[in-house]
């Protein structure tokens, strides 16, 4: 169930913006492909388990559900793997909109992240996905 959760903390933030873009959804491959933490995670179960995130964020209330159902699956060693994850999603595309932001503050709250924590993930999130251009 770890490393379903980590996948929802992707998709969500993904959806943020209601626009699930190309280089969003690379971005989340890559990550499962690479991470340490998605080791014993089968690849070929990515779109799955995105589906199943997305069905639930269909639903009334389904971002708060996806976020308990997150914070409840991850011992604390990994909630600020799954912020950092978040990070990474939401500056995948060069901009991280006011959708975006917000949802990062909820993920904040409701995966309990000390907020200088946040911000240095934050930070290094901005860090590795600045352009030379």
């Amino acid at each position: 169930m770890e490393h379903t959760a980590l996948i929802y903390t992707m998709v969500l933030m993904s959806a943020a913006d209601s626009e699930m873009t190309d280089s969003e959804l690379f971005t989340i491959g890559e990550l499962v492909k690479t991470l340490p933490a998605f080791e014993g995670f089968s690849p070929e179960l990515l779109p799955k388990t995105a589906e199943d995130c997305a069905e639930i964020l269909g639903q009334e209330g389904g971002m708060e559900t996806v976020i308990s159902l997150v914070k409840d699956a991850l011992p604390d060693r990994l909630r600020e793997t799954a912020y950092a994850l978040a990070c990474d999603i939401a500056a995948a595309d060069g901009t991280v909109g006011q959708e975006e932001a917000r949802l990062l503050e909820l993920l904040r709250f409701g995966l309990d992240i000390e907020r200088l924590v946040a911000a240095s993930i934050e930070r290094g999130a901005k860090a590795r996905y600045q352009t030379v251009d």
